[in-house]
């Protein structure tokens, strides 16, 4: 990885002391030859140095910092992971800067710009998916990247660390197959995401596995944002054809999702059996109680955060590493076999 450029690397390019850069940057400390400042201000952009960072090169004994990009606070699943890396963080002696991208790749570019004018060492991110260039350049200046939860195909050199997102959602799916149901509607996240396209394609495995062709009418992918789950439950039940089970794979969407289902009368599992993706206690005061993906949200933020401070220590080999924890699966009332429910 391309080590970040100092204050001295900057000198030394433009041919000027160190005091003068010092000087460029901090306009009030002296006074600095027009065509000399704009030499050192056309090098700093051409190495892509950051002026900010030239305090913490001078300090000793800094506190570490680390930058958490999430999607979307409003989301208990980042709201919990967010928590849980500034816990851990904070038991490494290392501080955090929270932001929230509330899944705009404009507000995640502003975050980045943000996040290297306040020169950390690392960052752990859910990325929208877009602004590949300003991640990579990220990396080029020497900030050490951690996405979790979802990845960007086109950043291979970037450690990732996730569940296992394509098995969870074959597990259960194969789950409702296994107990009759062969319509079967999914709601994931959008399938420009890593996380949408991996659940869609855990779901479609299942299918193949039980000999079941899918219908492309029981698929929707809609944003994390919004009240997209309920819109999406209502289509589901409008088709010809029903589905008679259910799988929210969108965290995100999960109690707008359920909100409809209760709102149009749907008895669960009479009507629908349903499985969800959360990691909340509520999901088992429902009643029925719901079946669900446990994420296990604490061991994303334990990994992200070792492989970060890793990373900003030396203490890991330069190829990128990939870290997929296992998720579980509790089965709980909310689904039933087809042929024993006494609805149909």
């Amino acid at each position: 990885m391309k080590k970040a450029p100092t204050i001295r690397d900057v000198a030394a390019a433009a041919g000027v002391s160190v005091s003068v850069v010092s000087r460029v940057l901090n306009p009030e400390s002296g006074p600095v030859a027009p065509a000399k400042r704009e030499s050192v201000l056309k090098v700093i952009d051409e190495l892509g140095y950051r002026p900010r960072a030239a305090a913490r090169e001078l300090s000793v004994g800094h506190t570490p910092t680390v930058g958490l990009v999430v999607a979307d606070l409003t989301n208990p699943f980042f709201a919990q992971l967010a928590d849980r890396v500034v816990w851990e963080a904070r038991s490494h002696g290392v501080q955090v800067v929270v932001m929230t991208t509330q899944e705009d790749p404009h507000l995640e570019a502003d975050s980045l710009d943000t996040l290297l004018d306040r020169s950390v060492g690392g960052v752990i991110a859910t990325p929208t998916g877009a602004n590949i260039e300003k991640w990579a350049r990220l990396q080029s200046l020497g900030v050490n990247v951690v996405f979790v939860d979802r990845t960007i195909p086109e950043l291979s050199s970037v450690d990732v660390v996730s569940i296992e997102n394509v098995d969870s959602a074959r597990r259960a799916t194969e789950y409702l197959l296994g107990l009759g149901h062969t319509r079967i509607g999914l709601i994931s996240g959008p399938a420009s995401t890593s996380t949408g396209r991996s659940r869609i394609q855990g779901y479609q495995s299942a299918h193949n596995n039980f000999k079941v062709q899918v219908d492309p009418q029981l698929v929707r992918d809609i944003p994390f944002r919004g009240d997209g789950g309920g819109d999406a439950v209502g289509s589901l039940l409008a088709l010809p054809e029903r589905p008679t089970g259910l799988i929210v794979a969108n965290t995100a969407q999960v109690q707008s999702s359920v909100r409809r289902l209760v709102q149009t009368g749907t008895s669960i599992p009479g009507d629908l059996s349903v499985i969800v993706f959360d990691d909340n206690p509520w999901t088992e005061l429902t009643s029925p109680p719901l079946s669900v993906i446990r994420q296990p949200i604490g061991m994303l933020a334990v990994h992200s955060l070792e492989l970060v401070l890793g990373r900003m220590q030396g203490r890991l080999p330069d190829t990128p590493r990939r870290i997929e924890v296992n998720a579980d699966f509790v089965p709980r009332s909310s689904c039933s076999p087809l042929l024993l429910s006494p609805t149909r």
